[in-house]
C-alpha cells in the first residue's frame, strides 16, 4: 500500500509520497521491501496513487532489489479496500497487504501460518501501543478470533490497547465485499460487514517493533528507535564502534566528537571540532562544517551545515543549506532547498516549506509555508556570491551566463575572467556556455589581474565582463563580479534587470547560426601595459630607473603582469612568491601576516624605499616603509594623499565618510580639497569615473584609484604611482609618515536583529539632529573634536561603530558607549 500522500508529515511529503521518506539509511519503503524478502515474498503489487512516478522510477520493475513488482495505479483515492480492489485481477491466491510507509519487523511467516492454521478468511496482524487513540482499536476472544472494531476511539469510549496495525493476510474471496470504484477502507466497511455475516476473522497479537510513520514526531521516533537497534531489520553499512554505522567512503576529522547512535551515508563528510550526539541521521555527501554542533537530529543528503551552526532535534531536507553560527531548535523541519541565511534562529517547532530563503541573522517565530522566498535576489555587495557546489552551483552557472546574455544585444561580446584557483575554472566554464546560447560572443582572458581585464574590457569596446574568483575572505566562497562596457562595476539597475531574467527564466534562445563565438584574448598585457606607462608623468618614469622596492605576488597573476613592467621601467625590484599557485590563492590570516612580517624584515634588510604585497586580484596593496614598519591601509592612504597633494599643489582627493579628519588637515596643508563618500567601494569607483581630474581616490583598506589611469582600484598601478610620488617629492615614506598629524581611530560591529534596524536607525536620527554632520551614509555625530559614526551593514544584521577621539582612551570610551547604545535601543 504506497499511494498515501502523508499530509500529517508535511514538508517532507511536499516533493514525495510518505514511503519515499527517507528513514535513516533507505526509504520507508525499502524497509518493508526488505522483510519482505526475509520471510521469502518476493512478488509483490504496489498500489500507487500520490506522485506514483517517484515510486515507479526509483523501483522499476524490482529486480535490482531483488524482487518482482507489478503496479496498480488509482486515478484517484480508492481507499484502503478500493486500492487493493482495484489490483484483483492479479490476486488469485491468498495475499499479504501490508503498509509501505510504516515501520516494522513483525515475523511475517508466523502470521502467514496462523491464518492458514485457523483457516480464516481474514488475519488482522494487532499490536499494544501506549497510546491507541489514533488507530483501530480490535477486541478479541480467548481463541483470537475478532469479536469488536472500534475505529480511532476517545478515552471514554476506549476499552482496549490492542490496535489494527493494518498488516493483513487475506484470501481473495474478500474482495467481493468491495464494490469497484468506490472509496472502501478495511478497518471502516469491510471488516465490520464480514463479522457482522459470520465471516471468520483471526486477530493475531503481533510480538517485535511496530510503529505507524505518519506525523513529524513518530517519524523522528521511528528513526531514534531504529539507530538504537529497536528493529529487527538490516542495516546498511557498518559499525565503526560506538554505534556509529558508517555507509561506505565517509570522511570524520580526527577531532570531531561523535556520541552513537549515529548513522553517516556515503560521502558524508565531518569536519574538524564538529561535535555529534545521537541519535541522528547525516545522509550522503551531506558537508557538517567546522565546529557545528549537532544533536539529534535527521539531514538528509547533499545539504550542507554551516561552520558553528547549531542543530538540535531538527530534521533537514535534501540539498539545503545552513549557514555559519545558524541555529535550529526542537522540532524545526527545513524543506527541500532551503536556504537559512549566517546566524538566522530558527525557533522550536517551526516547519519550513522548500525553496524558502531566510535572512542572515533572521529570527524566524512562525512556520514559512506560502509565498515566495523571503528574498529573491542574485546581488549582494561583493557581485553574486555563495558556497562553491552548494549555493553556486555549474547548473546555476550556466543560467547566469543565458540571463546576463539575454540583456545585451544578440551579437555583443563579453570578456571572462578567473583567478588561478580550480574551482572558479570550473564555474566559469559553466557561465560561458550559457552566454553563447543567448547569442553572445564570449572573448576568454583565461586568469589575469582584475584590474587587467577591466581596462581590456574597456579597451576592446567590450559590452560587459565577468571575473570568478574565490572569496578573500573565506576559501568556501565563490564571487562573480560583473562589469559594464567600461570595465567597471554594474549599476544597480542592470543588475536587477539580470536577476529578474534569472528569476523569470526569460532566457533569449538564439537560433543555430547566432550562436556565441568563443575566442581567447589577444595582446592582453601589450594593451594594458601601453597606457600603464602612458599614465605615469614622463619625468618621472626616468628617475624611477635605479629605484629599489620590494614586491610580493603573493602567487598570483600579478607576478607576470607587473614584474615586466618593473623591468621596462628599469626599477631594481627584489621581487617575492612571483610563480602562479592555485593553491595560494586563499591566505588565512595567519598566512598573510607571516607574509607582511618577511615582507617588512626584507625591506628594510636590502635598504628599498618601500615594500609592497599585492592581493590575489590584483586591486588591494598593503605597504612597509623604508625603516620596515608594516603600514595600517588607513595611514597608508593618507601618507599617499599627502604626496599626490604634494606633488600637484593642492587637488582633491575623495575618501570615504569613516575615515579620520587628518585628511582635511593634510589637504589644508597644501591647499586642496577633500570630497567625502559612502563607505563602499562602488560609490568611490563611480565619483572616479565622472570626475576624471581627481588626483587620488582610497577606501582606507589598501583599495587605491588614479582616475588619471583608469577609474579602477589597481594595486599595480598603485606600486608605480607610489613610487612616482616619491622620486617627485625626493623623499622616503618613513618621513612622509613621520610629518602626517596624530589621529586616533577606533571601531567595533555590533550584533542588531534585522526586525529591529529601523527602529535603531529611526530613534538614532531623532535623538542626534541636531549634532548630525556629513550626511552621506549612516548616522555621524559631530562631538566637536571627536566625531561618531553608526553605519547599518547592507548585507547582515549587524551595525558598524566608528569613532575618532582625542585619544586612543576617548576613541574607545566612545565606540563603548554607543555600542551600548545601539544594544540598548534594540
Amino acid at each position: 500500500m504506497a499511494g498515501g500522500e502523508g499530509t500529517r508529515l508535511r514538508p517532507l511529503t511536499i516533493n514525495r509520497p510518505k514511503p519515499m521518506v527517507s528513514l535513516v539509511d533507505r526509504p520507508v519503503m525499502q524497509h518493508i521491501i526488505e522483510l519482505l524478502k526475509i520471510h521469502g515474498i518476493t512478488d509483490i503489487i504496489v498500489t500507487v496513487q500520490y506522485l506514483a512516478n517517484a515510486i515507479q522510477d526509483y523501483y522499476g520493475d524490482g529486480s535490482a532489489h531483488g524482487i518482482s513488482i507489478t503496479y496498480s495505479l488509482e486515478e484517484i483515492p480508492m481507499g484502503t479496500a478500493g486500492s487493493v480492489k482495484n489490483a484483483e485481477h492479479l490476486l488469485t491466491e491468498p495475499f499479504l497487504v501490508i503498509s509501505g510507509d510504516a515501520l516494522t519487523d513483525f515475523n511475517l511467516t508466523e502470521i502467514i501460518e496462523r491464518h492458514t492454521a485457523a483457516h480464516a478468511m481474514a488475519t488482522l496482524t494487532l499490536t499494544h501501543v501506549e497510546s491507541p487513540l489514533d488507530y483501530g482499536v480490535v477486541i478479541t476472544d480467548e481463541e483470537g478470533n475478532i469479536t469488536q472494531f472500534l475505529e480511532k476511539p476517545s478515552w471514554g469510549e476506549l476499552f482496549s490497547d490492542t490496535v489494527n496495525t493494518g498488516i493483513y493476510v487475506l484470501n481473495p474471496e474478500v474482495l467481493t465485499y468491495i464494490e469497484r470504484g468506490r472509496n472502501t477502507d478495511w478497518s471502516k466497511d469491510v471488516f465490520p460487514r464480514m463479522l457482522n455475516r459470520g465471516d471468520k476473522l483471526q486477530g493475531v497479537v503481533a510480538s517485535g517493533y511496530w510503529t505507524d510513520v505518519g506525523t513529524i514526531e513518530q517519524y523522528m521516533r521511528a528513526c531514534a528507535d531504529y539507530l538504537t537497534g529497536k528493529v529487527n531489520l538490516p542495516r546498511v553499512g557498518h559499525n565503526i564502534g560506538g554505534e556509529i554505522w558508517v555507509d561506505g567512503d565517509a570522511e570524520i576529522a580526527a577531532d570531531a566528537q561523535l556520541h552513537g547512535p549515529i548513522y553517516l551515508g556515503h560521502g558524508a563528510k565531518i569536519k574538524s571540532g564538529v561535535i555529534v550526539h545521537g541519535p541522528t541521521v547525516i545522509r550522503d555527501y551531506t558537508i557538517i562544517d567546522s565546529r557545528a554542533n549537532i544533536d539529534r537530529s535527521i539531514i538528509w543528503r547533499n545539504s550542507y551545515i554551516g561552520e558553528r551552526a547549531e542543530l538540535r532535534g531538527t530534521i533537514v531536507l535534501r540539498q539545503s543549506n545552513i549557514r555559519s553560527r545558524a541555529v535550529l531548535f526542537e522540532g524545526t523541519v527545513v524543506g527541500d532547498g532551503v536556504q537559512i541565511g549566517a546566524g538566522a534562529v530558527i525557533q522550536p517547532n517551526v516547519k519550513i516549506w522548500p525553496g524558502k530563503e531566510v535572512d542572515e541573522g533572521a529570527t524566524v517565530n512562525s512556520s514559512i509555508i506560502w509565498g515566495s522566498q523571503g528574498r529573491r535576489v542574485l546581488f549582494g555587495r561583493h557581485g553574486i556570491s555563495g558556497l562553491v557546489n552548494i549555493e553556486i552551483t555549474p547548473e546555476m552557472c550556466a543560467k547566469i551566463g543565458a540571463a546576463y546574455g539575454a540583456t545585451l544585444p544578440r551579437g555583443s561580446s563579453v570578456t571572462i575572467n578567473r583567478d588561478a584557483h580550480y574551482t572558479p575554472r570550473m564555474l566559469k566554464r559553466a557561465i560561458v556556455a550559457g552566454l553563447p546560447s543567448a547569442g553572445v560572443n564570449v572573448i576568454d582572458l583565461q586568469s589575469v589581474p582584475i584590474p587587467v581585464a577591466r581596462y581590456y574590457t574597456h579597451a576592446v569596446g567590450a559590452s560587459g565582463g565577468i571575473h570568478v574568483r574565490l572569496s578573500p575572505l573565506d576559501s568556501r566562497v565563490i564571487e562573480i563580479r560583473f562589469f559594464d562596457h567600461h570595465g567597471l562595476n554594474l549599476p544597480l539597475a542592470v543588475e536587477r534587470k539580470i536577476e529578474g531574467t534569472y528569476f523569470r527564466e526569460d532566457f533569449r534562445r538564439a537560433y543555430l547560426d547566432e550562436i556565441g563565438r568563443i575566442s581567447y584574448g589577444t595582446a592582453i598585457e601589450d594593451i594594458y601595459t601601453a597606457t600603464f606607462i602612458r599614465a605615469l608623468r614622463p619625468e618621472s618614469v626616468d628617475s624611477m630607473r635605479g629605484f629599489n622596492i620590494v614586491v610580493d605576488y603573493a602567487n598570483a597573476s600579478t607576478g607576470d603582469m607587473l614584474s615586466h613592467i618593473l623591468r621596462r621601467l628599469r626599477v631594481d625590484a627584489v621581487e617575492l612568491n612571483v610563480n602562479l599557485d592555485e593553491n595560494m590563492v586563499f591566505q588565512t590570516a595567519a598566512q598573510v601576516d607571516a607574509a607582511m612580517n618577511r615582507l617588512a624584515k626584507i625591506t628594510a634588510s636590502v635598504g628599498a624605499q618601500f615594500g609592497a604585497r599585492l592581493d590575489a586580484g590584483g586591486e588591494k596593496v598593503s605597504l612597509v616603509d623604508d625603516t620596515g614598519l608594516r603600514l595600517n591601509p588607513m595611514r597608508a592612504l593618507a601618507a599617499i594623499t599627502s604626496l599626490a597633494m604634494r606633488a600637484a599643489n593642492g587637488g582633491t582627493v575623495a575618501i570615504p565618510v569613516t575615515a579620520p579628519r587628518v585628511f582635511e588637515a593634510i589637504a589644508e596643508r597644501y591647499g586642496g580639497q577633500i570630497i567625502r563618500t559612502k563607505a563602499n567601494f562602488g560609490a568611490l569607483m563611480q565619483i572616479a569615473s565622472q570626475h576624471p581630474n581627481l588626483l587620488l581616490l582610497g577606501d582606507g583598506t589598501g583599495s587605491y584609484i588614479f582616475p588619471t589611469f583608469y577609474p579602477i582600484a589597481d594595486g599595480m598601478f598603485t606600486v608605480a604611482k607610489l613610487m612616482e610620488l616619491i622620486a617627485l617629492a625626493g623623499t622616503r615614506l618613513s618621513s612622509v609618515l613621520a610629518d602626517l598629524p596624530p589621529y586616533f581611530m577606533a571601531q567595533t560591529r555590533i550584533p542588531c536583529r534585522w526586525e529591529s534596524k529601523g527602529k535603531v536607525m529611526r530613534i538614532l536620527n531623532q535623538q542626534y539632529a541636531e549634532r548630525q554632520t556629513d550626511q552621506v551614509d549612516g548616522i555621524k555625530i559631530d562631538l566637536g573634536d571627536e566625531w561618531v559614526l553608526i553605519l547599518p551593514d547592507p548585507d547582515g544584521p549587524f551595525f558598524h561603530v566608528y569613532a575618532e577621539g582625542t585619544s586612543d582612551e576617548q576613541a574607545r570610551i566612545l565606540i563603548d558607549k554607543y555600542a551600548g547604545l545601539i544594544t540598548g535601543l534594540q
